[in-house]
């Protein structure tokens, strides 16, 4: 009896991963594709009333944290068109424009300004490089560098918090969002910088020297700048601070980053307009529409494979393997790179948390270190192809070929995979910060 009833369960989590490949690969949407898979599984094992799907899903989207993810997306946009992002922008252009590859470095340290308010990569790519693609390649930048910097830049926006992927994989893990966002500065700060270094080395190669468009550093004129631009600089302190000193919650946050980029967009700058409001809500809303989808369906889909053991059965096959965590965290990272690249980042979060979350427990791999390696190999496929979606952005910037852009960030993705070993293989990495700041683990 027990053989027939694990031999069912190997069937029916056959029968429900092949039918989710094929859906994928006739086209349709994930959130279809998660609840019709579901819905054969139910279907075949019968063991399970269909009213499970209606009352999983909902538990799914009954979730407050999500709030924050469409919040900080209108706050992005909010930002970007009150001139927010220019200003931080300009002052960035003071500090690194006059260096070799100057406009790249200008490029990197200004989306990881962007990234700390609106937590979106794409969206990040869209801000930054409207304004600094045109620029580099005015001053005789390659238009294959110019967006192969943008594209590379852009995936900080995953690391950096306020992070959409670390809320959504926060409220999955069972995990402290505030941990997650903590934890995410120290790997942001060592991926930004290895991607300033390449930028800098590669321009030095190609002989693309400092600026010419800015005129020698003058401390004046950069603190003059700087008081322009004091509220748009002081966005990501007010945003994150009011986190960390326990003022609000990350939802409260994302709220009150969308009322301080109307205070500033339409009393300080005065960039803003009604239009501008209507887009950005609009913007939030489909963002928000589609990722609830995905994530109710996920929920059901993930319940499934809890209840046919899927877990367990990928512990059992990893451990199989080998036993020692380094291992079969590089094991993660492997399908996890292959995935990225044709799964979109939430999508792929939402469908592996469930899978994997059990078994990391089993190991014994600390969460949030586990969550900061989802993030940055997530991050690592906004910028490969076919479904890296910061290329796409960045294309349609720059005017450059998906094809040759993919070509220009193989070592902006190589100086990432560096930085990804050194985090598998340093937890420390990850830990440190929440445990000092927040007394994590003790």
């Amino acid at each position: 009896m027990e053989v027939s009833i694990f031999t069912l369960e190997i069937s029916i989590l056959t029968m429900v991963l092949l039918s989710l490949g094929a859906m994928f690969l006739l086209g349709m949407p994930v959130f279809m594709s998660l609840a019709v898979a579901s819905a054969l599984a139910l279907s075949y094992g019968g063991y399970l009333p269909m009213s499970v799907i209606h009352n999983t899903m909902f538990d799914g989207l009954n979730i407050f944290p999500l709030l924050a993810i469409p919040c900080f997306v209108i706050a992005g946009t909010l930002m970007e068109y009150g001139n927010i992002t220019k200003q931080i922008v300009d002052v960035v252009k003071q500090l690194v424009g006059r260096m070799y590859g100057g406009l790249g470095l200008t490029t990197i340290v200004a989306c990881t300004f962007f990234a700390a308010i609106s937590g979106s990569g794409p969206g990040t790519v869209a801000a930054v490089g409207t304004i600094l693609v045109p620029a580099m390649i005015r001053t005789g930048y390659s238009k294959d560098y110019a967006a192969s910097v943008a594209s590379s830049g852009g995936t900080i926006g995953l690391l950096i918090p306020p992070s959409n992927p670390m809320i959504i994989y926060a409220i999955l893990g069972n995990v402290s969002v505030t941990a997650m966002f903590t934890a995410g500065f120290l790997p942001g700060f060592i991926v930004g910088f290895s991607m300033c270094m390449t930028a800098w080395l590669i321009a030095r190669q190609k002989g693309f020297g400092r600026s010419e468009e800015l005129p020698p550093f003058n401390l004046r004129h950069f603190l003059l700048s700087c008081v322009k631009g004091f509220f748009s600089l002081i966005t990501p302190i007010i945003i994150l601070g009011s986190i960390y000193t326990g003022l609000a919650t990350p939802v409260e946050a994302s709220v009150l980053a969308i009322a301080w980029a109307l205070f500033v967009g339409f009393l300080i700058n005065r960039a803003l307009t009604l239009s501008a409001v209507y887009k950005s809500l609009l913007e939030g809303s489909l963002i928000c529409g589609a990722v609830l989808l995905i994530v109710g369906t996920s929920t059901l889909f993930g319940r499934i494979l809890t209840f046919e053991e899927a877990p367990q059965l990928l512990a059992e096959m990893a451990l199989s393997v080998s036993e020692n965590p380094y291992i079969i965290l590089l094991m993660i990272v492997g399908v996890l790179l292959i995935l990225g690249m044709f799964m979109e980042t939430l999508s792929t979060i939402i469908i592996l948390v469930p899978v994997f979350m059990p078994m990391i427990h089993i190991i014994g791999i600390d969460p949030v270190h586990f969550g900061i390696i989802l993030v940055l190999t997530n991050q690592i496929a906004l910028s490969t192809p076919p479904l890296g979606v910061n290329l796409f952005v960045a294309s349609r910037i720059s005017k450059v070929s998906v094809e040759r852009i993919s070509i220009g960030v193989l070592p902006y993705i190589i100086a990432m995979l560096i930085c990804t070993l050194l985090i598998v293989f340093f937890p420390k990495i990850s830990t440190i910060l929440p445990e000092l700041i927040l007394g994590y683990g003790r």
